[in-house]
């Protein structure tokens, strides 16, 4: 006895072949969506870092320019500034790594890095590449969220 395979109709082959490329637009998204959320985690790992590092000082501090150093000087000495803005920092970072409010968290810390960017960039320019670095990543946290601004950045009331 010979057993005979029964070809399947072309139409279905070509659903076959239609449903296959689905698939890969499907995974393309799916991987875009892996990288952007690695992205994000490693700002929140950054920032809860940056963080924790303006209580407890486990990362020494650079040298830096005269006038950065009293820049940062007078926003130590108002004593409550930078523990303000180390708190931002490790609640965002802690909302990055958790996926929970990361675009709202985002929105709240992107002026923080901003700052600080912008104090390396005129500054201390030698200092810049974390901080440019952070604000990028938040930046394309945002871009990955942006369906979450779309009410708030629409012009109906």
């Amino acid at each position: 006895m010979y057993m005979w395979k029964i070809q399947q109709p072309t139409i279905y082959n070509v659903s076959a072949f239609t449903l296959d490329i689905k698939y890969k637009k499907i995974k393309g998204y799916i991987m875009k969506d892996k990288v952007f959320l690695g992205i994000q985690i490693l700002a929140g790992l950054m920032l809860v870092v940056f963080g924790l590092n303006k209580f407890l000082n486990f990362i020494p501090m650079p040298p830096q320019s005269a006038e950065m150093g009293a820049f940062m000087g007078a926003l130590f000495a108002t004593g409550y500034f930078m523990k303000l803005v180390a708190v931002v920092e490790i609640v965002a970072g802690l909302s990055f790594i958790t996926n929970k409010f990361a675009a709202l968290m985002a929105v709240v810390v992107l002026p923080v890095m901003v700052n600080a960017t912008l104090a390396h960039l005129f500054l201390d320019p030698s200092g810049i590449g974390g901080a440019a670095m952070l604000t990028l990543f938040i930046i394309l946290v945002m871009v990955h969220h942006k369906d979450a601004y779309s009410k708030i950045l629409s012009s109906q009331a």
